[in-house]
């Protein structure tokens, strides 16, 4: 006899059970427990707090011999909670790429959305299952799906730095310029998690170098923000604007500001402008105390005259 413990701490409070004759089989899930199911009911059909069902709870924790116990004894695959999300969505989401499979087989959707926009695909990108998303986009899930923010796959898995991921999504097809509503691309966002790894790989698959956020912000700008120097070395070579930008600002004010020196020298040895004014008529040398700062400023500015 196989027992399956499906448990949620801290949210799940009532367990059932259901017997298999057929298959000497004993399931436990433990599901959200704020409404009793209807007496005679099937323990596959049970929906318990905001649309939870046992298949859901099964799918999340991957607990796979329990999922098909439940799928055989006819729970809806493609039930949605109130807040959107499927069965598929929960196993996509933590990875359960067996889970993902067998629901496949038995006709699960990967179009569903929850109330942010997340699909299965979304989710898998969010948190790095190659794997998984490998599986969704051959069961046709489009890889241009968004969220309602306009956060696609490719950010996504950029934000959360999956290499593996990014590889996939551009080889299968993804837009690696695609930008969120507030115009923030991949790469933008890759730079200021300081993955540079992705960020090379997003360069030499044509990311736009300069392409700035609606406040005026570029991925260079970001990174000397952050001093994430292996971005901007990378960043660098792919001659990304040093000059003002439509903020009125730019990466060395920046650089200067956030105190890291080393973030200086990379910019001023890329040609950085040390005598470059932003929009409130300030010198770099005007934003710091700093010596080491203020002497590399200084030392450049005596070469450009020289």
């Amino acid at each position: 006899m196989y027992v399956c413990p499906v448990y949620l701490p801290m949210c799940f409070s009532s367990a059932f059970w259901f017997f298999s004759p057929e298959r000497n089989t004993t399931c436990q899930c433990c599901v959200l427990g704020c409404e009793k199911r209807k007496p005679g009911s099937s323990p596959a059909a049970a929906e318990q707090w905001l649309g939870t069902t046992a298949l859901m709870v099964a799918s999340y924790y991957g607990h796979i011999d329990c999922v098909r116990e439940l799928v055989l004894q006819g729970a809806d695959i493609n039930l949605q909670r109130e807040s959107g999300a499927t069965s598929l969505f929960f196993a996509a989401q933590q990875g359960h790429n067996d889970v993902v499979k067998f629901l496949f087989e038995f006709g699960a959707s990967t179009e569903f959305k929850n109330k942010d926009g997340g699909t299965a695909l979304l989710a898998a990108c969010q948190y790095g299952h190659a794997k998984v998303v490998e599986t969704l986009l051959k069961h046709g899930a489009n890889i241009h799906d968004q969220l309602y923010d306009g956060a696609s796959a490719i950010f996504l898995a950029a934000q959360g730095g999956y290499l593996d991921v990014i590889r996939l999504l551009l080889s299968s097809g993804a837009k690696v310029n695609q930008p969120r509503q507030d115009g923030t691309a991949p790469l933008w966002i890759a730079s200021q998690m300081g993955h540079s790894e992705v960020v090379r790989v997003m360069l030499l698959r044509g990311a736009e170098r300069d392409a700035a956020r609606d406040d005026g912000t570029t991925a260079l700008l970001k990174a000397a923000i952050k001093g994430y120097n292996n971005v901007i070395e990378e960043l660098l070579k792919f001659s990304p604007t040093l000059g003002l930008l439509k903020n009125g600002t730019s990466a060395l004010h920046a650089a200067v500001l956030s105190g890291n020196a080393r973030t200086v020298a990379l910019l001023l040895e890329a040609g950085a402008d040390p005598c470059l004014r932003n929009k409130a008529n300030e010198l770099p040398a005007e934003l710091t105390k700093n010596e080491r700062i203020l002497r590399l400023l200084r030392m450049k500015e005596k070469q450009r005259k020289s």
